[in-house]
């Protein structure tokens, strides 16, 4: 299986920004297309202070700093140019900020810039499904009440879109007491039990476990997403989380056994965090530009048109 999603990541809220403009989007775009790539999903369109649009709620409600460009309207017109399907990331109003909000205040907050976004951008061709930005791992209360009563409000709005989620699993190389399999697969059985209905597609991060029991953790999240009526993707991370800083681009052999591992258990899609900063040889990593060539000439794809 090819990588044919990737998440696009411009809050840049723990990776440094490429800085790029709409000329090397639109050849970013055509790079990822000219390897596979048909689906790109905007992480979030405002956490914090930042935002990705100048959103008149989040004027209101977040305070945010001045927005002089439109990201989502540059990111759908260059999927609607290269036919990919857009998903539209929600607020972050959980993580990196320092307001404390009730819940009641977040959903509030959450379902009106889901409407905002709606009204502004869901004629376009593109947008075919959301992203709900609150990651999870364990039964977080706030979250999963956010996840639940946001994605309802989208299934509201349309119907017929998807809505995808991109959790995480606690493993040893993020946790100091990292849950075991057992305890990992009770939790998410009972977490997917209370998003049947509003939530799609699962695609779980897989860089949080040694490489000896991430097969285990996959198979087991493809057999819960299964039996809760969902679909299973696999975000097959593309930056490194065993260098001791944060975060390059990942060794070449440990993508190829995520992707291999994920294959296995017969996920429907593999989209990876991300290929802008990670796997582009637009990139700011000149690491990224290799990591483009091995995979390239693992499935047989000529680089040099992409190098220039």
């Amino acid at each position: 299986m090819k990588i044919t999603g990737t998440f696009l990541d411009e809050i840049t809220h723990d990776i440094p920004s490429n800085n790029w403009g709409k000329e090397t989007w639109r050849r970013e775009f055509e790079i990822m297309k000219g390897i596979g790539i048909d689906t790109v999903i905007l992480i979030r369109a405002g956490c914090g202070r930042i935002a990705t649009y100048p959103s008149r709620v989040l004027q209101r409600e977040a305070d945010i700093y001045p927005v002089y460009e439109d990201l989502v309207d540059m990111f759908l017109s260059l999927a609607e140019e290269n036919a990919m399907t857009f998903f539209f990331g929600t607020y972050d109003s959980v993580s990196h900020t320092k307001q404390a909000r009730t819940i009641q205040e977040h959903l509030d907050l959450g379902r009106a810039f889901i409407e905002e976004a709606w009204a502004r951008y869901g004629h376009r061709e593109a947008f075919k499904g959301w992203y709900l930005t609150f990651e999870i791992s364990r039964k977080d209360p706030t979250r999963l009440a956010c996840l639940r009563q946001l994605g309802e409000h989208c299934k509201a709005l349309s119907p017929d879109l998807p809505t995808l989620i991109s959790p995480y699993i606690a493993g040893d190389k993020l946790v100091k007491d990292p849950i075991s399999l057992e305890d990992h697969y009770a939790d998410w059985d009972e977490i997917l039990a209370s998003l049947e209905g509003v939530i799609d597609i699962v695609a779980f991060q897989d860089g949080q476990v040694d490489y000896d029991v991430l097969p285990d953790f996959l198979r087991a999240n493809s057999e819960l997403i299964a039996k809760h009526g969902m679909r299973a993707w696999s975000n097959v991370e593309s930056f490194d989380r065993d260098m001791p800083f944060d975060f390059p681009p990942i060794d070449w052999r440990k993508l190829w056994w995520k992707m291999e591992a994920a294959q296995a258990v017969q996920v429907d899609k593999l989209i990876t965090f991300e290929f802008s900063h990670f796997m582009s040889p637009q990139s700011t990593w000149p690491s990224a530009a290799n990591l483009f060539k091995r995979y390239c000439r693992h499935f047989d794809i000529d680089p040099a048109p992409y190098l220039r």
